[in-house]
């Protein structure tokens, strides 16, 4: 598991979010105990935790359900919840590549039609309007938060071309890319100072 990725369950574990139960397993190694990512028990330090993509996986390793979350008993999410769950992980990942929704689909080995039509249902957007929320954060994030050159931020939210990620963040923004990092660079917040 990517650093990244792993930052991002364990905020999830800090925070006691129920965005990945069911998709991935909270193992502790000092307690021997497996549990779900939201579950209430003191949260772990990260150098104690491993995550584990089943609960089955898991238990081979030697963990045991945690008796608070009960994770043998089924997560939050449906199949269908985590599917879209699955997608998200792999979206937030991947953001500088080339992600089409016949991709997605064949990395979660579903068809491209149930995927649309599931993750639409489950979180009331589609895949393609969610990559694009991640991109345009992401990239506001690296615009105010690095001094990377506006060309190589859009290259890591999946743009090749300086000018084509210039005119999609102007469209999104209201602001092309220097001009938002000149207006929040330094700030508290992504909010304009004179709010």
């Amino acid at each position: 598991m990517d650093q990244a990725l792993f930052e991002r369950i364990y905020d999830s574990v800090v925070n006691r979010e129920p965005t990945y139960d069911g998709v991935y397993y909270t193992a502790v190694l000092t307690t021997r105990i497996v549990c779900r990512p939201s579950c209430r028990a003191r949260t772990p330090k990260a150098g104690n935790v491993k995550f584990y993509t089943s609960l089955e996986e898991a238990a081979r390793a030697g963990f045991r359900p945690c008796k608070r979350c009960r994770p043998e008993e089924g997560g939050v999410l449906r199949p269908d919840a985590v599917l879209a769950a699955q997608a998200d992980v792999i979206m937030e990942v991947q953001l500088a590549e080339k992600l089409t929704l016949p991709k997605l689909a064949e990395q979660l080995k579903v068809s491209p039609f149930h995927l649309q039509r599931t993750y639409t249902r489950v979180t009331g957007q589609s895949p393609a309007v969610k990559l694009d929320q991640l991109r345009i954060a992401k990239a506001c994030e690296l615009l105010v938060a690095t001094d990377l050159p506006a060309n190589e931020i859009g290259r890591a939210v999946g743009f090749q071309g300086a000018s084509h990620f210039a005119a999609w963040f102007a469209r999104k923004n209201g602001l092309p890319p220097t001009e938002y990092r000149n207006q929040y660079k330094g700030g508290n917040s992504l909010e304009p100072e004179d709010r």
